[in-house]
């Protein structure tokens, strides 16, 4: 129950520095929320963060990494809903191009959470 507060503090004070942060900086904190996730979701987690190391990429930042972490599914499902919001707020703070590729890993995270 512990590791469960805990990594809902972390994402909470997450969301609460994205609202300033600037476009590389919120796709590096989306990133590294999907590349601590536990579960695959069918591929979905991945093409997800490919899409993000794409957009990435198109304004100068390299993304890579893929570790994993274990836990629950209700932890690893919040992960992926933080990654959805600093993607959206991170959206219209990039090129047309960039934000191709975010739209790309938004609907992969929605397929994803589908995913039970």
């Amino acid at each position: 129950m512990k590791t469960v507060v805990l990594i809902t503090f972390l994402f909470s004070s997450m969301n609460l520095c994205a609202q300033s942060a600037a476009p590389t900086d919120l796709l590096r904190q989306a990133y590294t929320a999907l590349s601590a996730d536990d579960h695959d979701y069918q591929g979905h987690r991945i093409r997800a963060m490919k899409q993000i190391e794409v957009a990435g990429n198109l304004i100068g930042v390299n993304l890579s990494g893929g570790g994993k972490g274990h836990e629950p599914q209700g932890v690893s499902d919040q992960q992926l809903r933080t990654a959805q919001g600093l993607l959206q707020q991170t959206r219209a703070g990039l090129p047309v191009k960039a934000q191709r590729h975010v739209d790309r890993a938004l609907a992969q995270l929605s397929i994803a959470l589908s995913i039970k």
